[in-house]
């Protein structure tokens, strides 16, 4: 089983930035220096994601529409997870962003599993609060070893992709980490690191051929 971050790492954009342009250009600037330093390491992720939240409070289900939309596959996504299928593998992806701008990704990918944050909404407008527990660090890993035992998949035979902070802990425990474009803190933490913006080259490191 493989297990993918999201945000610039199955996709090459940050969700909730493109969501936060839909506000204003100056929400949109601190929205993007908060999330720069979550995926740093240098803020706590579960802060971090209630601070940039509260920017949103208003925006409405078209705009969150019309930002998922605007959200661009990384390359090589489809090839790698139609490769992966192929291959026999299952393909999940476990983000801290949220379920409402990442489920159409996930349906238009063919992923197995995906898990994420959900927006807390009042007349379908985001109050600007997000649900409880969070999904952070601690929760992609608990979420991969999870999925691991459901499908009756040993850690070893696991596979985690990321590219920031909060992907360190699913990293070290899978089987094979992989750092894709990746922060230098996160480059550390695991067993491969993929420099170009080719999300297929995931294949190679997995001696998979491509479809």
């Amino acid at each position: 089983m493989i297990v993918l971050d999201v945000d610039s790492t199955l996709t090459q954009d940050e969700g909730i930035d493109i969501l936060a342009e839909c506000v204003s250009s100056e929400v949109a600037a601190r929205v993007a220096a908060i999330t720069a330093q979550a995926m740093a390491g240098e803020i706590d992720f579960a802060e971090s994601l209630t601070r940039r939240v509260k920017e949103l409070k208003g925006v409405t289900q078209h705009q969150l529409v019309e930002a998922s939309l605007r959200v661009r596959h990384s390359v090589g996504a489809q090839t790698l997870v139609d490769s992966l299928h192929r291959a026999g593998h299952l393909v999940a992806a476990v983000s801290g962003g949220f379920h409402e701008m990442i489920d159409p990704l996930a349906l238009d990918l063919g992923l197995d599993l995906h898990r994420a944050n959900r927006f807390i909404t009042e007349d379908y407008l985001l109050t600007g609060e997000v649900e409880h527990p969070i999904l952070d660090a601690a929760g992609k890993e608990a979420t991969l070893r999870a999925w691991a035992t459901l499908r009756g998949i040993d850690m070893a035979d696991t596979v985690a992709v990321g590219d920031g902070s909060n992907d360190i802990h699913m990293l070290r425990a899978a089987g094979v980490g992989i750092a894709y474009m990746a922060k230098p803190v996160v480059r550390e933490a695991a067993d491969h690191i993929i420099e170009t913006p080719d999300l297929a080259l995931v294949l190679d490191v997995l001696g998979i051929p491509r479809v």
